[in-house]
């Protein structure tokens, strides 16, 4: 298995990336890490942190997407940018996984337009970790792709979601939810009135009912349902949790699990490969988690079962 990294993606490109790149290597056993971005600057990076750069591959690239720049015309007027060559390698299958912590837009189009959505799925889904106060891990889905959602979007992705968390996090017959204002089945904005009533005639998953955001946390659910929109504020809100009590000096372990560094990135769900995008921010830390992510997105068999579930 080969793992493409976008080494130029992100706020602090490209040492974070080929420092974490170096913090991937080291946890990995078996899969071979592609570096695609500047070469140069790459080779210069791990030399003087005393790391072979035969540990790598490399595919050397002279663009760099932005974080800022639209990401259709940025795809299509870069295409020796890092992120194009990546999606690149992906759809020539050179590469069995692609990972950035660039431009989210740009990853989720050259998504679209390379390996492309699986047969069946209207839009993919971006997917984060909501930590319970048990100790385990949720998923909430949609995060940011989709702001407007049509309520048979909203029943994919609780499908995609339910598969994510079975065979990624090896949850059993988790627990779906929608996020919605309150328990009753008649509450909610239009969107979520006219989706409840999908859920609860599925028999795609294993749906409990309406989540208040009060109770995400408070494992009555694994997969919460949400468009893109509302899913994007609220991981946006609980990412803040862990920055305010770091400036307030709190040491708590639940705060601890908020830190984005421990889950890497986030998985781009219901295109045919697996792409994970990570924070503008990451960390070495961040990078590492990222890359390991991407190894188990690929090594679960994950799209596999979306494409045959949604056939």
């Amino acid at each position: 298995m080969k793992i493409g990294l976008d080494i130029m993606g992100g706020d602090y490109a490209p040492e974070a990336a080929v420092l974490g790149a170096i913090l991937a290597h080291k946890a990995l056993s078996g899969p071979k890490l592609v570096l695609i971005g500047d070469k140069d600057i790459a080779v210069k990076i791990l030399q003087e942190n005393n790391y072979s750069p035969d540990n790598f591959e490399f595919v050397h690239t002279t663009e760099v997407i932005g974080m800022g720049e639209h990401p259709t015309k940025a795809i299509v007027q870069k295409a020796d940018s890092s992120i194009s060559v990546g999606f690149r390698l992906l759809k020539e299958g050179a590469i069995q996984a692609f990972s950035s912590a660039g431009n989210t837009g740009a990853m989720l189009v050259g998504s679209m337009f390379s390996v492309k959505t699986i047969p069946g799925v209207q839009r993919p889904a971006i997917t984060s970790i909501v930590p319970q106060v048990t100790g385990g891990v949720g998923v909430l889905l949609d995060v940011g792709a989709n702001a407007d959602c049509k309520p048979e979007m909203l029943l994919q992705f609780g499908m995609l979601g339910k598969l994510l968390a079975e065979y990624v996090y090896k949850i059993e017959n988790p627990r779906v939810a929608l996020v919605n204002i309150g328990e009753e089945e008649e509450k909610g904005n239009i969107l979520s009135q006219a989706a409840f009533p999908l859920f609860k005639a599925s028999t795609l998953f294993n749906f409990v009912g309406n989540v208040e955001s009060r109770h995400l946390f408070d494992d009555v659910a694994d997969v919460m349902v949400s468009d893109g929109f509302t899913g994007n504020i609220i991981i946006k809100l609980s990412e803040s949790f862990y920055e305010i009590a770091l400036k307030k000096g709190i040491k708590d372990e639940f705060f601890d699990r908020f830190n984005y560094e421990q889950y890497g990135g986030s998985p781009i769900l219901g295109v045919n490969a697996p792409v994970v995008v990570g924070h503008g921010i990451s960390t070495p830390e961040a990078i590492k988690n990222m890359v390991l992510l991407s190894k188990d997105i690929h090594e679960s068999g994950l799209i596999g079962q979306i494409t045959q579930a949604f056939q």
